[in-house]
């Protein structure tokens, strides 16, 4: 073997040891389904539909509602990207995570790696590579990550984290080599790709340089005289990330200061967070996917953690001076959380493990290099804890494989949380047997904290599905979201759903209905239940027509539009074949629909030369639904109209009349049958 390919084994086996360890701590992750912020960042996210022109994907303006992909046109672009190559299919968005996961672990192998190198550090040559691979695979495997790989929509901190590291790596380059403009162009390109991916990247400039301070230049001056350029082309960075969060207005709502939380109070909420996240970097159990939103009133509450953080920070700034590599580390990890984590109140989420993803990095290098510098075998304890974090991320991974696990493993550790509890709720909802424990979840969601609108418009969703008795204390709950937020529109659009069952509040509904399409023009459930209504409203189904034509321009793939939209068509005089297209499309979006078989079948039967194939989807009808009356009683006044075809209409006749024995209709057909039978 070459002697140089001799002197790379140890980097390509430390490279392949990375992607190894990401790749089996992360193996059965998947399948895991779209969870939390996934559906509105991907699932509900029509700005990803489409790459081209690129203004849709990489649009400034908010686009999501609020999702951790407004703002952040990057990464809103890489979803655009999943969508182009599988759809809606969550493999392929989980495949990108991990794929991006390992690269950034490879990034902060290769910046450890270079860092380790320089002259400044001093570090024998033997335990460069590694150091640098056991930092990187600390990182890689830890449970504390497992958060932003398995939840689609935080790749935001997945690719920030890995603009920061390359970033720096690529400063570094540029110092050392002869000529460093193209590493210079590639800083600059990096740290404004961060700054694209979120509000994160903000420290990367100060990092840039205070890097070049402690392990290249030696001092501010002699950085700024060498590279001074360079940092101002990386400060102008800045202007984008300014541009976005400008655009976003506060991330529509959900950040910044008037939002009922004082920056006082979110101040004390960060700093028992912040102590939480210290101790899951030592012991990361239990992990928590939402905390819900816990919010420190009191400073006196959490002293001790403000203390501790307090002395930390003192230690960093005087370790910036006395032992710079250390300082710089700690201002790092301390300038990465900032954003999140210190005064600007993120009032949707005052705690969230995915914010460690980035800070993470400099707590692992130092623990690293302060065991090498307590004993020679180092490396026998952090490899025992590679492989006890690789097995703790691997038994993490069961608690995404569906959302009702997912949040059942929330509530049982965050019980006192209102939104775990209501998200339990939707799941259970889910299923008709577990609707009783979907009404207890909410019940506890809205003792937990009584103005939980969500949890209020849920439970009357609930309340609804139980039966006819559920309804007006379903009503009730509509109303009381309604009072305490009168521009709620799910709750207008629910609220008019509800009272449409009611006799004689049909025009209520219909108000309700038209008040939360004004306020929610996208909102193609409102305008489908308002279409609903209309049609029941004599001298209403054209514009019944017209709200169903809305439902389905917003969401093509509502098949039940398409079939409601075509009984109402068939009623109108020369629309049947329109009638036929509306069943058609129902069909194809969902072809074991059996009313649309059934009704289907019955245009085509008023169509000449269509009888077979009005035949042929009754009968299917019949196949996905063996009870339906009318379909048995539509075949069988077919069939008797066709000569020699007697046997079959009286067979289909006579189930009919076992299903309805008081169908009129029924037995008058089976009556001229018999009768045709006579001599």
């Amino acid at each position: 073997m070459p002697a140089r390919t001799l002197h790379r084994l140890p980097l390509i086996a430390a490279l392949a040891v990375i992607v190894l360890a990401g790749l089996v701590a992360y193996r059965g992750s998947f399948a895991a389904p779209f969870v939390f912020d996934d559906l509105s960042a991907v699932r509900d996210n029509r700005s990803i539909r489409q790459l081209w022109p690129l203004s849709e994907p990489l649009a400034l303006a908010p686009r999501t509602g609020g999702s951790g992909a407004d703002g952040r046109p990057l990464v809103n672009l890489s979803l655009a990207l999943n969508y182009a190559w599988s759809g809606l299919d969550v493999r392929g968005y989980r495949v990108t995570n991990l794929i991006a996961h390992i690269l950034a672990a490879l990034a902060l192998f290769a910046l450890v790696r270079r860092t380790l190198t320089l002259p400044k550090v001093g570090l024998p040559p033997a335990d460069v590579t590694l150091a640098a691979a056991a930092s990187a695979l600390l990182w890689v495997v830890h449970p504390l990550q497992s958060e932003s790989v398995l939840i689609v929509q935080n790749r935001s901190e997945i690719l920030t984290a890995l603009c920061y590291f390359l970033t720096l790596l690529f400063v570094a380059r540029a110092a050392l080599a002869p000529r460093g403009t193209r590493w210079s162009t590639l800083a600059i390109v990096t740290c404004l790709a961060g700054m694209a991916c979120k509000e994160t990247m903000v420290s990367a400039p100060l990092a840039a340089l205070l890097y070049d301070r402690t392990f290249l230049a030696g001092s501010f001056r002699a950085a700024w005289r060498q590279r001074g350029r360079l940092y101002l082309a990386l400060a102008a960075t800045w202007g984008l990330l300014a541009v976005l969060v400008l655009q976003q207005d506060g991330r529509s709502g959900t950040a910044g200061f008037g939002l009922g939380v004082t920056a006082w109070n979110y101040l004390c909420t960060q700093c028992a967070a912040i102590v939480i996240y210290l101790k899951l970097v030592v012991w990361p159990s239990p992990l928590v996917l939402d905390y819900g939103l816990p919010i420190v009133r009191d400073w006196t509450a959490v002293w001790p953690q403000a203390a501790l953080l307090v002395l930390l920070g003192a230690a960093a700034i005087w370790a910036l001076r006395r032992c710079p590599r250390a300082g710089f580390l700690g201002f790092v990890f301390f300038a990465t959380l900032a954003p999140s984590s210190s005064v600007i109140p993120i009032v949707t989420q005052t705690m969230a493990e995915h914010r460690m993803y980035l800070p993470l990095a400099p707590l692992l290098v130092l623990l690293v290099l302060g065991l090498r510098r307590l004993s020679r075998f180092w490396w026998a304890p952090v490899a025992a804890a590679v492989l006890g974090l690789t097995v703790l991320t691997a038994q993490r991974i069961p608690a995404y494989r569906s959302e009702l696990a997912l949040w059942t493993d929330t509530v049982a550790h965050a019980p006192e949380n209102a939104r775990a509890h209501n998200n339990l709720g939707n799941m259970l909802a889910a299923s008709p047997a577990d609707l009783p424990a979907a009404i207890a979840e909410f019940r506890r969601a809205l003792q937990l904290q009584p103005d939980h609108l969500e949890a209020l418009n849920n439970l009357g969703n609930a309340l609804v599905l139980s039966g006819p008795a559920g309804v007006p204390e379903a009503i009730a709950c509509y109303e009381h979201a309604l009072r305490l937020d009168p521009n709620y529109a799910s709750a207008h659009s629910n609220l008019g759903e509800a009272l449409a069952k009611v006799p004689g509040r049909l025009d209520e509904a219909i108000a309700h209905l038209e008040r939360a399409v004004a306020l929610k023009p996208q909102f193609p459930e409102a305008q489908f239940n308002l279409a609903l209504a209309l049609a029941q409203r004599p001298g209403s189904a054209l514009a019944a027509i017209a709200q169903f034509d809305l439902a389905i321009i917003q969401q093509p793939e509502l098949a039940e539009a398409h079939y409601y939209r075509a009984n109402l068509l068939l009623a109108q005089p020369g629309r049947v074949t329109d009638a036929i297209a509306g069943y058609e499309a129902a069909l194809r979006l969902n072809p074991r629909y059996p009313e649309a078989h059934h009704n289907l079948g019955t245009a085509l039967a008023r169509t000449p030369g269509r009888l077979d194939d009005a035949i042929a989807h009754l009968r299917t009808a019949i196949e996905l639904k063996p009870d339906y009356f009318s379909a048995f009683l539509n075949l069988g006044l077919i069939y008797a109209e066709l000569p020699g075809h007697e046997t079959l209409a009286r067979t289909h006749l006579e189930r009919a009349l076992a299903l309805r024995p008081d169908s009129t209709r029924t037995r008058a057909a089976l009556g001229r049958l018999n009768a045709h039978r006579r001599p």
